[in-house]
């Protein structure tokens, strides 16, 4: 296990061990609405805002390969679950999008959300965007929003943590269209 939680794992190589009796347990830790978009046959679906609470569906004595988009959700989910007392912890490098472009299997959905990552940087615009046309505008005091935003970046991108996110995945269009996160 490496000091970061977790062991990184090549898609190939994930897919290999997953194919395997008792190969473990693979995990989408992307919001529900994301995975009715496309998703991995068989992934168990955690969303990272609700792991905790949903984490006791693991079996901890089998390995556990998280995988969300691109990769930053999954070490993320990595670390609580080593809170939680999880083990034997691999990420997917790349995520969904490494696992792709190797060729691995994926399930197409018919909703078409936006990854969460694109949502927060279209709110995150629209925020800087009005506060500063308002600013601009109407009262200068608007000025703070876009100062706020900038701010929440800044701190995201040091705590390795998204609060905007985490708002964001509570909007119904990302709780996706069976509601339970069983997949």
């Amino acid at each position: 296990m490496s000091e970061n939680s977790y062991t990184l794992i090549e898609p190939e190589a994930a897919h290999r061990a997953l194919e395997a009796k008792d190969g473990g347990q693979l995990v989408d830790v992307r919001e529900a609405g994301e995975v009715d978009t496309i998703r991995i046959e068989g992934a168990l679906n955690l969303p990272l805002s609700r792991l905790r609470e949903l984490a006791a569906r693991l079996d901890r004595s089998l390995p556990v390969y998280l995988l969300c988009r691109s990769g930053g959700r999954a070490a993320s989910a990595a670390g609580q679950l080593q809170e939680l007392g999880h083990r034997d912890i691999l990420v997917v490098r790349g995520g969904l999008d490494a696992w792709m472009a190797s060729g691995k299997p994926v399930v197409r959905g018919e909703r078409r959300v936006w990854s969460m990552e694109r949502q927060v940087r279209f709110t995150g615009g629209l925020l800087v965007f009005i506060g500063t046309t308002a600013g601009l505008t109407a009262d200068r005091r608007f000025f703070i929003l876009p100062a706020l935003v900038g701010l929440g970046f800044m701190f995201s991108a040091a705590t390795d943590t998204c609060a905007m996110a985490l708002v964001l995945a509570r909007l119904p269009w990302n709780r996706g269209s069976g509601g339970a996160c069983g997949r």
